[in-house]
């Protein structure tokens, strides 16, 4: 039995390269091969040419044990993989019968005439194992070649996925033996910068052996992802967990969650915690703060509502904030803030306000600069406002300073 395999993951589609849809097939093939134990060295996307995509094939047959191909199976003109594959292979193409049978099938229950080059989803190599399509009508197919293992799937996820689950997984557990899993974990964190945090945690990564570790920053703010490998599942989260633990320990003021747990989740359980409501007043991110927080299952028990004041004469009128305050200090300042944010939690009536009011640009707005944002709390055991620079285009700004007004809150109550 072969062991220590490793595999590759080739997509093949234009699409994917001119980012008109993003290659989630590839992640998720990853996750799933590291859960049975297999090891993914590389992810290629290569376009719809039959040059290009033969000679990736001939890549990925030298260098992996179990090359996994995803679209190009479809059929029009451009669906080329199993062009592609026979110009290495040499390979006769058949047309499978049961698979034509189904596409015929399909075309006369919606009462529609079936184009010819429909026939081309049924074809497969001859001698190949066919892998049955049960949401489509591409046909997928597994077969040996040179001593490596490859699998031919459509791009569609949904299709991709029932194969993979009833098929690829199977044949790569027996194939494997499943003598080792591969289980990760991502460790959440807010209030604390990339370098910042992997500095606080330089001895452990240092010395890092099974689980390992890898700081990385992301849209949901900085992670920690934990890898271990082992015999079972069971002893791959035992390691894992007793390295959360560590990490934790060091850490663990600004640790907020695992995997798929959200900053505005972590901020909202923590309110429902302490009994408190809270309620916002938005000026250049326009209800985007409110928009994610009630977007949590459970958010009208502690958010009655906000206030989007973009326009001076809405932070005078609606949130009453004092002329001498706009006038002296102007609506982007500390004071106007600090202002916003006791005046919503009063005409809101709840125990937090929150408040926004910045440029996001792309011109600048009395003298500051796009980027310059002011955030402020108002709580009974004290006020904050703090300004802050964010870099980046007109929703990144805004993005970024709902983002900070969370990571504030986290800290608040936390």
């Amino acid at each position: 039995m072969k062991k220590n395999l490793n595999a590759e993951i080739v997509a093949v589609g234009t699409e994917l390269l001119l980012g008109q849809i993003a290659n989630t097939n590839a992640q998720w093939i990853s996750e799933t091969l590291a859960s049975i134990g297999i090891d993914v060295h590389h992810h290629v996307v290569v376009g719809d040419n039959l040059r290009r995509v033969e000679e990736q094939f001939r890549i990925s047959g030298n260098r992996a044990d179990i090359i996994i191909v995803t679209g190009g199976l479809g059929p029009t003109d451009d669906d080329l993989t199993r062009e592609a594959f026979q110009q290495i292979t040499g390979m006769e193409i058949i047309e499978h019968e049961p698979a034509m049978k189904k596409i015929e099938a399909f075309f006369q229950k919606q009462n529609t005439v079936m184009t010819p080059n429909n026939r081309k989803q049924a074809r497969v190599f001859a001698g190949s194992d066919v892998i049955e399509n049960q949401t489509g009508m591409a046909s997928g197919m597994s077969l040996s070649y040179a001593d490596k293992m490859w699998f031919f799937l459509p791009g569609v996820p949904r299709e991709m996925k029932q194969m993979m689950a009833d098929s690829v997984v199977p044949h790569l557990q027996h194939i494997s033996g499943q003598e080792t899993v591969i289980k990760s974990t991502m460790l959440r964190f807010a209030g604390i910068g990339e370098s910042t945090l992997e500095h606080e945690l330089q001895d452990i990564i240092r010395h890092q052996m099974n689980p390992t570790i890898a700081p990385l920053a992301q849209n949901k703010g900085v992670g920690i992802r934990l890898t271990a490998k082992a015999a079972t599942n069971e002893e791959a989260a035992e390691l894992i967990g007793r390295k959360k633990k560590e990490i934790i320990d060091r850490v663990g003021r600004h640790y907020y969650g695992a995997d798929d747990q959200t900053l505005e989740e972590k901020v909202l359980a923590l309110l429902k915690q302490a009994n408190k409501s809270i309620g916002a007043a938005e000026s250049l991110t326009g209800g985007m703060f409110t928009d994610k927080l009630i977007a949590v299952p459970g958010a009208s028990d502690v958010c009655p509502g906000g206030i989007v004041c973009y326009d001076t004469k809405v932070k005078e009128n609606v949130l009453q904030i004092p002329q001498n305050i706009i006038h002296q200090y102007g609506t982007i300042s500390k004071e106007c803030a600090a202002a916003m944010a006791e005046n919503t939690s009063s005409l809101l009536d709840t125990d937090i306000g929150i408040s926004f009011t910045g440029v996001a640009g792309p011109d600048s707005v009395e003298g500051y600069e796009a980027g310059t944002v002011y955030i402020a709390l108002h709580h009974k055991s004290g006020n904050l406002a703090r300004k802050f620079s964010f870099s980046g285009d007109r929703q990144a700004i805004r993005k970024r300073a709902v983002r900070k007004g969370f990571e504030l809150l986290f800290d608040l109550l936390n």
